[in-house]
């Protein structure tokens, strides 16, 4: 708090020498785009306006508002790694033009589709009232994926397509090399992700948080340290069913691998938490939680293990990926995590331990219900499985 101070009074906490009253000087974007709990809704009205409908908040930071833009859908965790969403391509033309009057969550994919259909960029503006500059940075980014299609892949190319934020997978896709192939050429060229500290100060002065985003420009900011590391990864933005308890998880875990010694590395996109700022951990990428971006940090910091369980599902998906990489995963391992994820799986391991548990089966099905409830001598139609009367002052009879 700084009550009775005035700005030439308080520090700058990012680069520590300067004053509130500096004037900010960024060489860096910094975008957000709302998390939608709507796949948990399907019956909801999905049109956006005044009143709010969002669980959370991705935050990306790149050197230009195209990486940005990609980062940050990336991050949302919707399938999606680039402006191309699935359902949109069995639209033909004129019903692509009729989703751009509707004002939903995915009217920037909307307006990707609607320029790969030659839909003018003038005429979105019209429909959507969104400004010229914004629809021209989503034109340029359709436009990078028409020069993949079309043009064989080599390392200008390719440097230019991860300029723009588009992966290894995304660039696979688009013109048909594996991507083992094109992440060969990037390491052959040395095209890498190189991180950038934010300053707020565009360098002028040195930043003291070690705060860091991926770019493919030249330089790297991010020191590597001879101490004993660990990498902690965060769960991505808030959404239905994930709450407070994973950044509150994240940040003790950060706290007691200090206590022990070890340098505290977060990775995590989502704003909003404590996981996130800049003071919790001796270092914080900001950045989508995904195969490749986590890549590019683990062959940074080369750390001595990585801590997945504090992310809930975001950061245990990664570890298939993580151990393709040869990185330690500390505490519970994949095959077990898959295990307990798995319910056959998962009770098979508790018969081999002759563990009490209650009996179940899983029922896709009604028939299939009905025979798990007579194999379990139970009809869950006709009869109630427990009945409790209970008295006056509270007792169970």
């Amino acid at each position: 708090m700084h009550f009775g101070y005035t700005l030439d009074e308080i520090k700058n906490e990012v680069t520590g020498k300067t004053y509130a009253c500096f004037e900010p000087v960024m060489d860096y974007v910094a975008l957000k785009i709302p998390k939608w709990p709507f796949k948990k809704f399907l019956t909801a009205d999905k049109e956006l306006g005044t009143q709010m409908k969002a669980t959370g908040e991705v935050m990306a930071i790149a050197t230009s508002l195209e990486a940005a833009l990609m980062k940050a859908v990336r991050s949302l965790e919707e399938n999606v790694d680039s402006l191309n969403l699935p359902t949109l391509r069995d639209l033909n033309k004129e019903e692509v033009f009729d989703r751009l009057h509707v004002k939903d969550n995915e009217r920037i994919f909307v307006i990707a589709e609607a320029l790969r259909r030659g839909i003018s960029m003038e005429e979105i503006c019209r429909i959507t009232l969104i400004d010229k500059y914004f629809v021209g940075i989503v034109q340029k980014i359709v436009e990078m994926e028409r020069e993949l299609k079309i043009n064989s892949l080599n390392p200008e190319l390719l440097l230019k397509a991860k300029k723009y934020g588009f992966t290894d997978k995304v660039i696979s896709v688009l013109n048909g090399k594996p991507e083992e192939e094109i992440y060969a050429m990037r390491m052959k060229n040395n095209i890498v992700a190189n991180f950038k500290l934010v300053d707020t100060c565009s360098a002028e002065f040195e930043a003291e948080t070690p705060y860091y985003y991926s770019s493919y420009d030249e330089g790297n900011e991010a020191i590597r340290t001879d101490k004993p590391k660990i990498i902690v990864l965060g769960s991505g933005p808030i959404r239905i069913g994930q709450g407070i308890e994973f950044d509150y998880c994240s940040v003790h875990g950060i706290w007691a691998l200090e206590k022990a010694g070890y340098e505290t590395i977060i990775i995590n996109n989502n704003p909003e938490t404590v996981s996130t700022d800049f003071d919790i951990s001796d270092k914080l990428y900001f950045e989508p939680l995904t195969p490749e971006d986590v890549r590019n940090i683990i062959e940074v910091e080369k750390p001595d293990g990585v801590i997945v369980q504090f992310g809930g599902q975001t950061a245990i998906k990664l570890t298939a990926a993580l151990n393709k990489m040869g990185v330690k995963i500390l505490g519970t391992s994949a095959v077990d995590m898959d295990r307990a994820e798995d319910r056959e799986e998962f009770d098979e391991a508790l018969a081999k331990c002759d563990i009490l548990r209650p009996k179940g089966g899983t029922i896709f099905t009604v028939e299939e219900a009905k025979k798990v409830a007579n194999r379990l001598r139970i009809s869950c139609f006709s009869k109630t499985i427990l009945c409790f009367r209970w008295t006056r002052n509270g007792n169970c009879l």
